[in-house]
């Protein structure tokens, strides 16, 4: 054990210091020839242009307290790092990078910018990683795997040409959204949904010989230029009679049929419709319906194409001004009212989204969906907390075909050539010499890429070394849990667990842990434009990475969205120094010896402790089972700082320095405080191995035994909560009476059980020197002018003659009384102001009443008080 303490403060600077002797010992790397059982989990691999954010670090900490829990109850633990492509994020980086230098990718080609890719990703890449490690994730970083690496890349085209193969990816003209900035597809998943303050414009469409109009509502004008027909409700009394008919398309003069279909909604708008199967998703499936054309109005940056008449080469926003102008001139437009609405935007650059017909590469997704469906209801795979599993089925049995090319050039390029000569598709892993079909040489393969998340649903096998097989995947496949947070659920988790059960035969994991989302500390969403988002690396710095995550830890309830506050932080901070302290403490008296428990020589407060401990050991490890992060967390704080610290070491004080049962008091602290620095390790790992070092000599603490079965003596527990009660009683009355510390006092305790009384006086000497006590008597009959409180078991008297001036205090506790009066009043009248609680913040309105509240509760006590006062004198 190392005694070479100088002072009580916490050393600085260690972090950094430890983190590295566990990576060069090798302490995370997974054994895959292990005979211990498996627990093995993928990290949600963050973007290589990423940097920590507070989602990741929840993420990350939830995950390190699994595996490190886990190599404690001796599992072969493999926590797969590694980090994704991210094909749009990462493109928009280098672009933006080059552009500094006036230089395109165009201008370099495909390939020159592949390298600047990989140039970039060698030098910059590794962010994220580096700042995981400050966090303490305890990765196996030998194994560290990143989407673009040759095996996962093997992967990937595996799995495209047997999905091709069996038809389950096809080619289609079909509707996607399109990102103008981006210049590529995405997928439902990549568009964020943000609500909009629009408008509704109402447009006239004058039918074919007759002077009736058909009034429709649209909030996108600007596509009335491709729109091949109106569509009404078959069953609406005021349409039915023009199905079948034709109606003018206003600004282009075009005839366009008006056709009844169930889709569309008597209530919303005019009840008419105006359908553009090029740019809306619904309009395309009626389109395909009812066999209507499809003109596409836009290029590839939302400008007007040569569809549009004399709008053409018009950005879409400004097309939408002139259009309108247009149609106001022509009295076409016939009103506007402002309407709040769902916008699509690009989830990489934020660009407004527009659906587009366009030529992409799908997934038919029904079939493994349906699987994917089954392993849930199934049990094979449990979702935490199960109310998400609701969300999951409705999205599921919803689910539309994915759309899975992108046109851009970083990424997996799809493995498809096509034949000038005859037209053929050649999909193959390999890169073909030619046509499969004619022999041609002349083919060329596709150019664009597959999205992101097609590589990502590989990940729990791919970074395994899948398609080979290998003891890894043998041993740690399937994983046994997914930690993630609940907006990925579609994303990714689905994604995974139908390509799982599609190529391996299993799910990809069996059970699903979604996290809650982290807010500011009022309980609102972190973003940039409202100043409010938390720098995880600033906390770090400022209260160490231990404080930090058990700040999360703590506050990570199922269902519950965390609000993060430092001043939480700070407190956890106090926390670590307790930690530290108590170690201080006790290495100033422990010797060079082995301590070991003979339960036959201990004290009764022995016997407290470690049955505590043992209960806190079971508590915490089938909280952390049930990812319970919260009540685990609170458990061993509370064990540790108030149970150990605040009773048990004072407790032993006096054995300590008078050298009474010594060696017990010490092997006793000796063992709670090694197996408390286990239980709390995987919360904080940081300051557990420098103390545990220290503590036993030991090199290492990531793979000490987590406690097992632990001591029961339920007899001595009884004993010390007496004792307990009787000492917080004591305390709580000087507290009340702003009794100095310093001011020692006399007790007396009425009781008519002998055992309390027995184990009272048993333990009188520590009585009274955690009680200040000169005195310690017990009574019959109440004390008169003294202070009183009861317990279960017994009541105990404080005299108060002496002690304080009783007139003094009366009048010092009424002056105090009269100043919570008059805030009390204060805020009873404000809460009974309807004029206030209709226009005040709910927020406000909450604060005001907890604070009225706790006023109550003052002047409840203080009434208590005086009363007892006043029967003293």
């Amino acid at each position: 054990m190392d005694r070479n303490i100088k002072n009580d403060i916490l050393p600085t600077g260690y972090e950094e210091e430890i983190y590295k002797d566990w990576i060069d010992n090798h302490y995370f790397h997974a054994n895959e020839h292990s005979l211990k059982h498996p627990y093995s989990l993928v990290i949600p691999p963050p973007n290589v242009t990423g940097s920590l954010h507070m989602g990741h670090a929840l993420d990350i900490t939830l995950q390190d307290i699994l595996v490190r829990f886990h190599r404690l109850k001796k599992y072969e633990v493999l926590w797969m790092p590694g980090t994704d492509h991210a094909g749009i994020a990462t493109q928009n980086v280098v672009e933006k990078m080059l552009a500094k230098d006036n230089i395109s990718r165009h201008e370099l080609g495909r390939e020159k910018f592949i390298e600047k890719v990989w140039e970039w990703k060698a030098s910059s890449g590794g962010e994220i990683t580096s700042q995981l490690k400050r966090l303490g994730a305890s990765c196996d970083w030998d194994r560290e795997r990143f989407t673009m690496d040759e095996g996962l890349s093997k992967a990937v085209k595996k799995v495209f040409v047997t999905l091709y193969a069996q038809n389950l990816i096809y080619r289609s003209n079909y509707i996607v959204n399109w990102c103008p900035r981006c210049h590529t597809a995405l997928s439902d998943l990549e568009v964020e949904h943000e609500e909009e303050m629009g408008a509704l414009y109402y447009l006239k469409y004058p039918v074919v010989k007759s002077e009736e109009v058909i009034t429709i509502a649209t909030t996108r004008p600007e596509t009335m230029l491709g729109d091949t027909a109106i569509a009404v409700n078959p069953e609406d009394d005021r349409y039915k009679h023009l199905i079948g008919q034709k109606a003018i398309l206003p600004l282009m003069n075009r005839e366009i049929p008006i056709i009844g279909d169930d889709y569309v909604d008597k209530q919303f708008g005019t009840g008419a419709l105006k359908i553009t199967p090029a740019h809306d998703p619904n309009d395309f499936t009626i389109g395909l319906k009812h066999n209507l054309g499809q003109i596409d109005i836009f290029d590839n940056s939302a400008v007007i194409n040569d569809n549009g008449g004399h709008f053409k080469g018009l950005e879409r926003f400004e097309a939408r001004k002139e259009i309108l102008l247009a149609l106001k001139e022509k009295h076409i437009l016939e009103k506007e009212k402002k309407y709040l609405h769902s916008v699509g935007h690009c989830y990489r650059c934020k660009t407004v989204i527009e659906p587009k017909i366009s030529l992409q590469w799908f997934v038919k997704i029904k079939p493994l969906a349906y699987n994917a469906m089954n392993a849930v209801k199934e049990e094979k795979i449990k979702i935490i907390p199960n109310s998400w599993e609701k969300t999951y089925f409705e999205w599921m049995n919803n689910i539309r075909d994915w759309c899975i090319s992108r046109q851009i050039w970083w990424g997996h390029r799809i493995p498809a050539w096509y034949c000038s000569e005859c037209g053929h598709i050649t999909v193959t892993e390999g890169t073909p010499g030619s046509c499969e079909n004619c022999d041609s040489i002349h083919i060329k393969q596709d150019d664009d890429v597959l999205d992101t998340w097609f590589s990502s649903a590989l990940w729990p096998f791919s970074t395994m070394g899948w398609p080979e097989k290998n003891e890894t995947l043998n041993k740690f496949y399937p994983t046994s849990c997914l930690v993630t947070g609940f907006d990925i659920l579609f994303f990714w988790v689905a994604r995974m667990i139908m390509m799982g059960l599609k190529f391996m035969g299993e799910a990809p994991f069996k059970e699903v842990y979604l996290h809650a989302l982290i807010r500011d500390e009022r309980g609102q969403k972190m973003s940039k434009s409202k100043g409010n988002v938390i720098d995880p690396l600033v906390l770090i710095d400022k209260y160490g990475a231990d404080a930090f995550r058990f700040s999360l830890a703590s506050f990570a309830s199922q269902g519950r969205d965390i609000k993060i506050s430092e001043d939480r932080i700070e407190g956890y901070r106090n926390f670590t120094n307790k930690i530290w302290n108590a170690y201080r403490f006790l290495s100033a008296h422990l010797e060079n010896i082995e301590y070991t428990i003979d339960p036959s020589t201990l004290c009764d407060e022995d016997k407290w402790i470690l049955t505590l401990l043992g209960d806190t050991a079971e508590h915490v490890e089938k909280e952390i089972k049930n990812y319970r992060f919260d009540e685990a967390s609170e458990g061993i704080y509370q064990f540790f700082w108030h149970t150990f610290c605040d009773w048990y070491i004072e407790f032993i004080k006096q054995r300590i320095f008078k050298d009474r049962s010594r060696y017990e008091a010490l092997s006793t602290a000796y063992y709670v405080l090694k197996m408390s620095l286990i239980i709390l390790h995987p919360f904080m790992p940081f300051i557990t191995e420098l103390i545990y070092k220290k503590l036993t000599g030991d090199k290492t603490i990531t793979y000490a035994a987590y406690p097992a079965d632990g001591f029961r003596f339920k007899d001595s527990v009884k004993k010390i909560n007496v004792l307990i009660d009787f000492i917080s009683l004591v305390r709580n009355i000087r507290g009340e009476y702003k009794v100095q510390p310093g001011v020692v006092i006399e007790a007396a305790i009425k009781t008519h059980d002998e055992d309390v009384k027995n184990n009272i006086i048993a333990k009188e000497g520590v009585i009274k020197e955690l009680c200040r006590l000169t005195h310690l008597t017990f009574t019959d009959s109440p004390v008169a002018k003294a202070a009183t409180s009861i317990s279960e078991n017994f009541q105990i008297f404080v005299p108060l003659k002496n002690l304080i001036n009783i007139d003094v205090e009366i009048k010092r506790i009424r002056k105090e009384q009269d100043v919570l009066e008059k805030d009390y009043l204060l805020y009873d009248r404000k809460l009974k102001n309807q004029g206030f609680l209709k226009n005040a913040p709910g927020e406000v309105i909450a604060k005001d009443r907890v604070k009225l509240e706790k006023l109550k509760n003052k002047l409840e006590k203080i009434d208590e008080t005086l009363q007892k006062l006043e029967e003293s004198v």
